[in-house]
């Protein structure tokens, strides 16, 4: 037993590289990919070492701002965990953005593409020396905090967001998956709308409550975005297909307004990237 107390065991590791490598049949369409005579909005980098929340930890962040934002009207927000991932090629989100604002399948949209604390204790079991779960799969509103007390009040010195919950969405991949569906269940009064793609609502920190604890809860105000595949993980934690499947099937008990895409991918963003449009104009319902 001592392999899987003390680090991955040779089980997992394949089971990592199996689920990874990324020979999926998705690929990205053209919402996806620069358009021609689409306006473009800008992406500034920022730093922040948090005061309080989780003091010590140091995080880089990106704002992206569309060119159709106007300071004298706020703008939706949707927060993204493991920001860089989700600035990457495997889903272009500032592209997507751009695209379907500029056919106005969306509302303006500012994006806050936020990373993990730098320093931390690591991932129970595989280890590690970063603060990601810690803070993104851990129950509890801790998380949310660090946005709407910390991180939201810096980026409105700059840009003018709504503070109206309905205009206000999250998003992640795997821990940061189920970090956004935690933070929106927590503060439904700081986020409505959940994207989740390939989210681990496993037992890393506790998060595989969930489904139960969604049956028993009175339903809240909250729409919400699922996705996995049948290739997603299945290790020491839990496995993330059936985990997914069990989220949905007590989202639909209880009557929430939900969407689940269950494909043939593993762990990775290159399903979720392929719909992201589909699943924008899902999630802001315009028109």
């Amino acid at each position: 037993m001592s392999d899987i107390l003390t680090g991955p065991n040779q089980k997992d590791q394949a089971m990592f590289a199996a689920s990874m490598r990324g020979d999926e049949p998705y690929r990205l369409g053209p919402d996806s990919l620069l358009q021609p005579d689409v306006p473009r909005g800008t992406v500034t980098p920022g730093v922040w070492r948090s005061p309080s929340v989780f003091p010590g930890t140091e995080r880089a962040y990106w704002l992206y701002v569309p060119r159709q934002y106007d300071l004298a009207r706020p703008a939706n927000l949707e927060v993204f965990q493991d920001g860089a991932t989700y600035l990457g090629a495997d889903i272009n989100t500032p592209i997507v953005f751009d695209n379907l604002i500029h056919q106005g399948a969306m509302p303006v949209t500012i994006g806050l593409f936020v990373d993990p604390g730098d320093r931390g204790p690591g991932t129970p079991i595989y280890g590690g020396d970063d603060n990601r779960s810690f803070e993104y799969d851990s129950l509890g509103d801790r998380y949310a905090r660090l946005l709407i007390d910390e991180l939201i009040p810096e980026i409105k010195r700059t840009v003018n967001i709504t503070d109206d919950p309905e205009g206000r969405a999250i998003c992640g991949l795997s821990s940061g998956g189920i970090c956004a569906f935690t933070a929106a269940w927590e503060r439904p009064n700081a986020f409505r709308i959940v994207v989740s793609h390939c989210g681990s609502f496993t037992d890393m920190r506790g998060g595989h409550v969930y489904p139960g604890l969604i049956r028993r809860s009175a339903r809240k105000p909250l729409r919400i975005f699922l996705q996995s595949g049948a290739r997603d993980l299945d290790v020491v934690f839990g496995n993330w297909p059936l985990a997914n499947q069990a989220m949905a099937a007590a989202l639909t008990y209880r009557d929430y307004d939900h969407r689940f895409e269950y494909g043939v991918g593993g762990h990775t963003l290159l399903h979720g990237g392929a719909i992201f449009p589909d699943t924008l104009r899902w999630l802001w319902r315009i028109g």
